[in-house]
């Protein structure tokens, strides 16, 4: 939808995929080839390393110079993506938390790839109950920041509060989103996309970065879907039929919080998915001289 978009609207795109940041993940993230972002650039596509740590903060400090070059030439910044905490952060500011240490976070990683995430939240659960109970037993990310916050002294925000503290972007927002027609459409093209991505050689990509030997699975860039399982897979020796099954399994787990996400934000309009659909949506959103500005139709 967003190169259809493109095609029509004088836009910056700018990704919003908590995967894509990273170099070398590429079949697993359904990242866009060199020829498309040759037509169509990607801003926040292709800017860490995968050893290296990407936040939401840094997301947001990003994207927020990349919607401001995009003002500033005369195109409108079109964000894209499924990572729901990164819309959040744009929208409403993180906490301001101490900067994370890397040794410590780094050994933290390490314990929770070995153990799993179960065993570090009832750790957490043994300090800080209250904190605890609002995270998820499989959220790792958020697992991992407690206890780090925890072991260097300070308060650990719980729910919402992760939330807020900085100010709000300069910017009107529009949210737009598509969902899914039927469960059993969404599931049946989430079985062909991965099977098209394994035979793209999304396992031989899994090995290729497990080859490097400076990867680990307490890295935020491999926590993506279907990484992690292949990474897991490989490790155990089990056979692409299993990693593909857990891949599936996990895909479609994220197809649902990602649904639910969208259903509780309520300020995201539901469309069609049709071009004309958001290009309406958008041209009644601007100024009558900024869409003039803005689209390849005359007037």
């Amino acid at each position: 939808m967003a190169l259809a978009l493109a095609e029509r609207l004088r836009c910056h795109l700018i990704s919003v995929d908590s995967a894509q940041v990273y170099r070398g993940l590429d079949i697993g993230t359904a990242k866009p080839d060199a020829a498309l972002r040759a037509r169509h650039p990607h801003a926040l596509i292709d800017i860490r390393d995968p050893g290296e740590n990407y936040s939401a903060a840094d997301f947001r400090r990003d994207a927020l110079a990349e919607m401001e070059k995009a003002i500033a030439t005369g195109r409108l910044p079109l964000l894209v993506g499924g990572t729901g905490l990164y819309f959040r952060a744009l929208e409403r500011g993180l906490s301001r938390l101490p900067p994370a240490d890397p040794a410590l976070r780094r050994a933290l990683a390490e314990e929770l790839a070995r153990l799993g995430p179960e065993p570090m939240h009832a750790r957490l659960r043994a300090l800080r109950p209250e904190v605890a109970a609002r995270i998820a037993p499989g959220d790792r990310q958020r697992i991992l920041r407690a206890l780090e916050l925890i072991a260097l002294g300070h308060e650990v925000p719980v729910g919402r509060a992760w939330l807020g503290g900085a100010d709000r972007p300069p910017f009107r927002l529009l949210r737009l989103a598509l969902l899914p027609s039927s469960r059993e459409e969404l599931h049946r093209r989430i079985e062909e996309r991965l099977r098209h991505m394994f035979r793209l050689g999304f396992v031989e990509e899994v090995e290729a970065l497990r080859a490097r030997g400076d990867l680990h699975l307490g890295l935020p860039a491999l926590r993506a879907v279907g990484y992690r399982q292949i990474w897991e897979g490989l490790e155990r020796g089990a056979s692409r039929s299993e990693m593909f099954e857990r891949a599936l399994f996990a895909t479609r787990q994220l197809a649902k919080r990602q649904i639910t996400w969208l259903r509780g934000e309520p300020a995201y309009r539901i469309l069609p998915p049709a071009c004309e659909s958001f290009l309406a949506a958008i041209r009644l959103f601007l100024t009558q001289a900024q869409w003039a500005r803005l689209s390849s139709e005359e007037g």
